[in-house]
């Protein structure tokens, strides 16, 4: 895999979040997710969305 499979755009993460497009943009222009914004266009290392979904998993285990 070369370093810019390792990178997705905004439309594959909201797949991959089963989310809309907007909702990723939203959260990553609030710092909800985890972004890089290169000029005007985010990107998202999918083994950081990774770490991001299993901590929020740990986080609400935690609550109940």
């Amino acid at each position: 895999m070369n370093k810019m499979e390792e990178y997705l755009t905004t439309k594959q993460v909201a797949k991959y979040l089963q989310v809309k497009p907007l909702t990723v943009y939203q959260w990553a222009k609030t710092s909800k997710i985890p972004a890089v914004k290169i000029g005007r266009i985010w990107r998202f290392k999918r083994d950081v969305i990774d770490n991001f979904l299993e901590n929020k998993l740990e986080d609400q285990k935690k609550k109940n």
